[in-house]
């Protein structure tokens, strides 16, 4: 596979950075890559497992003469970083974000993008619980999808590289925009998100229930719920605070559906219990159909060993 970028600079080297770098270095996708973490020792980590070519004591120092620029850093975070950044890009190169969160981030970040830069918001959909520079695999976007989210107005070429570079990353590629983009994410992932951070603190505040018990007994769903919970909590703060019309909206109407099955459930309605799991279970095996898990013993997943 031909290299698509001469240099990319990595700023943040979390999960979804490490994998990046990983799965560029399988695929022969870019010449060289640094890196920058604002953490000291997350620094020492990546150079100690060799992730990046060269890791960097600043973002600044990242950055310089890359063709891409990649924000691995909370969406709160991106744009002071691209602020810090912007008079040490290369003219022409292009900057991305790989937050879940797209029009704050937007705006945010596009203000400090010099005029013969290119930013492109890019997200990844695809992450396991864990975090840092060790947690990255190169495998992780294998089949998953990036979604493409380009500014109004930004032209052909650098949306159709980045296209290019996830797909040789391993990812399906679809564009959107910004406002729709964070309707679906809402759907599909912060608000699972919040629910299962709820569901948990539920648990912890049940004296009825002890904590052992919790732990003893949790079978598969509860104990999904806290594995998804066990995310990097910067992380999903910053994004219920950045995407908070689309949360809001959406969680409103998770409400609404809760109550109707509570009201269902007290008034022993079984018809409307059995058609609403029907169709959540039609939905489950259009994810099954997609390949977007799988239906083996437990998921799939590895068991712990005791």
């Amino acid at each position: 596979m031909s290299v698509i970028y001469n240099k990319v600079a990595l700023i943040g080297l979390g999960l979804i950075a490490s994998s990046m770098f990983w799965a560029m270095k399988r695929g022969g996708v870019a010449g060289t890559v640094s890196g920058y973490a604002r953490s000291e020792a997350t620094r020492d980590t990546a150079r100690r497992i060799g992730l990046c070519d060269t890791v960097c004591d600043s973002a600044e120092e990242a950055v310089q003469d890359a063709d891409l620029v990649v924000l691995a850093v909370p969406v709160g975070a991106m744009g002071a970083v691209a602020k810090s950044i912007a008079p040490h890009l290369k003219p022409g190169a292009t900057v991305i974000d790989v937050g879940s969160v797209k029009r704050t981030v937007i705006a945010d970040v596009l203000p400090h993008i010099p005029e013969n830069v290119h930013f492109v918001g890019a997200h990844p959909m695809a992450g396991t619980e864990h975090s840092g520079p060790e947690a990255g695999f190169a495998t992780l976007f294998d089949n998953r999808w990036c979604l493409i989210v380009p500014p109004e107005d930004t032209p052909e070429d650098p949306i159709a590289r980045q296209e290019d570079y996830w797909r040789a990353l391993g990812a399906d590629i679809e564009r959107m925009d910004p406002e729709h983009h964070d309707i679906v994410c809402a759907v599909v992932s912060h608000i699972p998100h919040l629910i299962a951070y709820t569901m948990v603190g539920v648990a912890d505040d049940m004296r009825r229930v002890t904590d052992q018990e919790v732990i003893k007994f949790s079978a598969a769903g509860f104990r999904d719920f806290t594995r998804i919970a066990a995310s990097d909590p910067t992380m999903w703060r910053d994004v219920f605070l950045t995407n908070k019309d689309a949360t809001i909206e959406i969680l409103g109407r998770f409400t609404e559906e809760l109550m109707a099955l509570q009201r269902a459930i007290r008034t022993g309605d079984g018809e409307q219990l059995h058609a609403y799991f029907t169709h959540t279970r039609a939905i489950r095996r259009g994810i099954l159909e997609a390949g977007q898990d799988t239906d083996a013993p437990d998921f799939g997943r590895a068991k712990v060993e005791r």
